[in-house]
């Protein structure tokens, strides 16, 4: 699309999980460094969590690309199976032949093979992805295979790679023999603003096969901005503005180009939140209406003591007068081209609206 005029060797922000285009900011190093020192150390679980788009995909297959020829490798990438299904998805993967159609055929045929990669010197490394979804029953077979050891070292480490929601699951009193085994434990954040404009420049460069810097430093506040640090909605601002400013016949990313790229993609969420507000308004105003129809229905049939009347009077006159101030309400709207900034810009240093 815009490749050939930027002179990229392709799009350089593409939302795919490329290990050549990882980015090790401080919290990635620390996490590489994790996986390393685990796969050394021969430690048994190794517990990796992030937010969605923090780029944990990106920095295991990274990790499994530097991996030697000692080590052999099972990358589960989608663990939503059964017991029976996940064990067997292992053994795929390992390339062992299996003729077993019994759990306790599989996780024999798994021992042996573990048994006889320890006697010739390898490690042996299950890799688990999306690990969140995992199922009670599967962890619990995780745990099982787990104990497949011999007296003086582990037979299989296993690294498990998920979200947040991943570390509270396996902090549950029913999960506790597994969590208990975890050795090591990290946690992946959002880029610093320094980081998003090394991220930046750095994906722009492998890109191109040459240094650049084509976001001034106002754009790149923007996406920073946009993005709050995290890499894939970096990637997401980055494409949308570089497609913008191809459009404009701009080399470079000004501060006017992001601003127009960034509209639309904030212009999406505003109006996603606006719906949901008129939403709850409409709800709020119809709900307002109906009780007071319910409680004059009540009195007509004598439900409701007389004395209530100038009470129910009250509650009518002003359920009405709500529902018709939330109406009114409704029909006013905005200029279409007043841009609104939902984010605080405080921690964005010199930030200056278009």
């Amino acid at each position: 699309m815009y490749n050939h005029f930027f002179g990229f060797k392709e799009r350089p922000f593409k939302l795919v999980p490329n290990p050549a285009y990882l980015f090790l900011s401080k919290s990635h190093q620390e996490a590489m460094a994790h996986l390393v020192y685990a796969v050394g150390a021969g430690d048994g679980f190794v517990e990796l969590t992030g937010e969605v788009g923090t780029g944990k995909t990106t920095l295991c297959r990274a990790f499994l690309e530097h991996l030697d020829q000692k080590t052999e490798v099972a990358f589960i990438f989608n663990p939503v199976l059964d017991p029976e299904e996940f064990i067997r998805a292992i053994i795929d993967e390992f390339g062992i032949p299996s003729e077993g159609n019994t759990t306790k055929e599989l996780m024999d045929t798994l021992n042996n093979f573990l048994i006889e990669k320890k006697a010739q010197g390898k490690d042996v490394l299950l890799l688990i992805d999306e690990a969140q979804n995992l199922t009670r029953d599967v962890l619990e077979q995780i745990r099982l295979i787990s104990n497949l050891e011999t007296t003086q070292s582990k037979l299989l480490q296993i690294v498990l790679v998920g979200q947040p929601e991943l570390a509270t699951f396996l902090g549950s009193r029913d999960l506790r023999q597994l969590s208990q085994r975890i050795t090591l434990s990290c946690r992946l954040q959002p880029l610093t603003y320094k980081e998003t404009e090394d991220y930046i420049k750095h994906r722009l460069s492998i890109a191109s096969g040459k240094q650049r810097t084509m976001f001034s430093r106002e754009a790149v506040r923007r996406v920073y901005q946009y993005s709050r640090g995290i890499p894939r909605l970096i990637n997401i601002a980055c494409d949308r503005a570089l497609l913008t400013a191809y459009g404009h016949d701009q080399k470079n990313i000004s501060n006017k180009i992001a601003a127009i790229a960034l509209k639309e993609l904030g212009g999406r969420d505003r109006e996603k939140r606006l719906d949901l507000g008129v939403n709850k308004k409409t709800t709020a105003a119809v709900a307002c209406a109906l009780s007071a129809t319910l409680l004059i229905i009540l009195y007509a049939f004598g439900i409701i003591d007389v004395s209530k009347r100038v009470e129910i009077q009250n509650i009518q006159s002003l359920t009405v007068k709500e529902a018709s101030q939330q109406t009114a309400s409704h029909q006013e709207t905005k200029p279409a081209d007043k841009v609104e900034t939902e984010s605080d810009t405080s921690q964005v240093p010199g930030f200056e609206s278009v």
